[in-house]
């Protein structure tokens, strides 16, 4: 990865976090003569935000040590979107118009992702590849033909998420829940789908309240959703907003039986929350298969960083960067659409399989060269995309620990698909 002045900030926070030999140059008998950039959106002023941007700068060293693409070193041009729609629409807007890139890896959530596809990606032609975006909006979006063809996500959608939320919730036995949702497209998108589906199973849904960013006291929302005495309480919020409206919901006595969205698995959350307060809570997100692919990727990054790749999407964010990678080697030209027009020959399900490593992304070099496809087999498993550039996934339900999360179970990608049909026959 080389410096460049939009990345500096984050480039020096890295290497706090994670030491300089993370960072360290390539040798000389790999270095390349000439650089291609990407460009990527991400959150890195949040502490949930920070993992995702470091995976995908990992993933852009790995393809660089493979050879880089079309024998190109790869230089990452990294902005930080705040979470916030407008900061990470300008970024977007930067990179595009100055420094010329015809990928952009981003954004995380939905209500930054949207805006900026439909306002800068699609207009300008620049393929956009999101790890952390999940509303079925997008969905719709590439129904209308409105992405272009230029938009996909590694991500599993909302309906998929919303689909394990009501079974977790089933399986507890909760006869009634009250739902949070932050008001932006994904907590929008997940609330109404959630309050769906289990109205679906018969059970209740005293009421759903939004939640917004950044305000001094949610007293009034928390208010309105205990006087309506729900067993159990779903959230689907951001760190953020999520601390200060659980906290005040246990001050005026709400229950501790708490379902949480992916969002909210973070140390972040647990310790500004106090774990003494979360042992009942259960979350869902989106899991790996199991499958060597993932178990390569997660021996990679404990080797690199030292820790588990727990956080919400890191497997993600690596896969978001390689296939984009992979499309921009196998593409008769680097322009947005050429490259999107190249991701289904490398995650062709009848192709060459390969690995997420250095020597796998080699043999996928070779193979491309040769006119031939390839099956990526990535952190996420086989990644496959459909017409409107979606993935499915498997699911896995996660508790806090005092060390940190811990897997309470595992579902299979056939089971979700069980899980969906049985709530939308």
């Amino acid at each position: 990865m080389k410096i460049t002045p939009a990345n500096i900030p984050l480039f020096k926070l890295s290497l706090a976090l994670v030491g300089l030999s993370s960072f360290a140059p390539l040798s000389p008998a790999q270095a390349a003569d000439c650089t291609t950039k990407i460009g990527a959106v991400l959150p890195t002023s949040v502490d949930w935000g920070r993992p995702i941007a470091e995976t995908a700068q990992f993933a852009v060293e790995l393809y660089n040590e493979s050879g880089g693409v079309k024998g190109c070193d790869i230089e990452m041009v990294l902005r930080d979107s705040q979470a916030d729609p407008k900061i990470g629409v300008d970024a977007a807007k930067a990179m595009v118009d100055l420094d010329k890139v015809p990928v952009l890896i981003g954004a995380v959530s939905s209500g930054v992702s949207m805006p900026i596809l439909t306002s800068v990606t699609a207009p300008s032609g620049v393929m956009q590849m999101s790890c952390c975006s999940s509303s079925t909006a997008f969905t719709d979006v590439a129904k209308e033909g409105k992405t272009k063809g230029l938009w996909f996500r590694t991500f599993a959608t909302t309906r998929n998420q919303a689909a394990v939320a009501a079974r977790l919730i089933q399986e507890r036995g909760y006869k009634s829940v009250g739902i949070f949702y932050k008001n932006d497209d994904w907590g929008q998108d997940l609330g109404k789908l959630v309050a769906a589906d289990l109205e679906t199973l018969g059970i209740e849904v005293t009421t759903s309240a939004a939640i917004n960013d950044a305000q001094a006291s949610y007293r009034a929302e928390v208010t309105s959703v205990l006087k309506t005495k729900p067993e159990a309480l779903y959230m689907a919020l951001y760190p953020a907003e999520g601390i200060s409206l659980v906290r005040e919901w246990l001050s005026l006595g709400g229950t501790q039986e708490f379902v949480a969205a992916n969002s909210l698995k973070s140390d972040e959350f647990r310790d500004g929350v106090g774990m003494q307060y979360l042992t009942k809570l259960v979350g869902h997100d989106t899991a790996p298969p199991r499958t060597d692919s993932a178990d390569t990727f997660t021996e990679m990054y404990k080797a690199k960083f030292d820790s588990e790749p727990n956080g919400p999407g890191l497997p993600n964010s690596y896969d978001a960067v390689m296939i984009s990678l992979l499309a921009m080697d196998a593409a008769p030209e680097l322009t947005g659409a050429a490259i999107a027009a190249s991701v289904p020959r490398v995650t062709d399900p009848a192709g060459t399989p390969i690995f997420p490593d250095v020597a796998g992304l080699a043999q996928a070099r070779e193979l491309l060269g040769e006119g031939k496809n390839v099956s990526y087999q990535g952190a996420t498993g086989a990644v496959v995309f459909d017409a409107n550039g979606d993935v499915s996934a498997p699911a896995v339900a996660w508790k806090f620990s005092e060390t940190g999360v811990e897997e309470e179970s595992y579902f299979a990608l056939d089971e979700v698909n069980a899980f969906i049909a049985e709530l939308t026959k």
